[in-house]
């Protein structure tokens, strides 16, 4: 049976860059209950990507708490193996192995994980034809569009079959037809099984995806009504 999806809450959280010269977040609050999709608004440099990153554990905040499924995001070392058999992770732009075909990008988060080859395949093939691109596998990155390119990246944020899916301006670098995939193949999983989805964007028909919206500003959250 599958893991329910994983529960976030950040207190206080800060993150400079430059020496303190870039302050990306100042004191963020924000949670997140197991199976909630929210859509995290605001302008750009707001710090919407930074708090991204710190989820993913990609980083550390300089200050603040985050807790994951109830425990302290440090405890749960080392972050790389926590993050590969729990995390699905799609950027903006695909950042796709230009050399590698299809079904190899989409396979990538399965390496180290003790999978059977068997079981990679099985996953690998379900995600590319869920995404559309199963008559692409053996393509090369370099040889699809730009939409295929983006459906391959959530394909590959798929694969692993993640508790928590972080997806920042997923739909940003595609049209409207492949963006409405992008959302349905995100959106999809989460509804089958329970994942947590925090979503970056600055469309509010991509938003609509969410349960909820958090709207950021300066470095933290803020009221809807103050955000206006």
């Amino acid at each position: 049976m599958r893991a329910p999806g994983v529960g976030l809450r950040a207190r206080g959280l800060s993150k400079s860059f430059d020496g303190g010269l870039v302050r990306a977040l100042l004191g963020a609050d924000f949670a997140a209950a197991p199976g909630e999709k929210v859509a995290i608004t605001g302008p750009t440099g707001c710090g919407k990507s930074t708090l991204l990153s710190l989820l993913a554990l990609l980083d550390e905040p300089d200050a603040g708490e985050l807790l994951v499924d109830g425990r302290a995001s440090a405890a749960l070392a080392p972050a790389e193996r926590w993050r590969a058999e729990n995390v699905g992770i799609v950027f903006q732009l695909h950042h796709l192995i230009p050399h590698l075909t299809v079904a190899e990008n989409t396979a990538l988060p399965l390496a180290g994980l003790g999978l059977a080859r068997a079981e990679r395949a099985r996953r690998v093939g379900g995600m590319l034809e869920r995404a559309g691109l199963a008559h692409r596998a053996k393509t090369l990155a370099t040889k699809l569009s730009g939409g295929e390119r983006q459906l391959c990246a959530v394909a590959r944020a798929l694969v692993g079959e993640p508790r928590l899916l972080l997806a920042d301006e997923p739909t940003g670098s595609v049209d409207s037809e492949n963006g409405e995939r992008i959302l349905g193949l995100l959106s999809g999983w989460c509804r089958e099984s329970g994942a947590t989805m925090v979503l970056v964007t600055h469309d509010p028909n991509v938003a609509k995806a969410a349960d909820r919206t958090a709207p950021m500003r300066d470095g933290r959250f803020v009221s809807s009504a103050e955000f206006r």
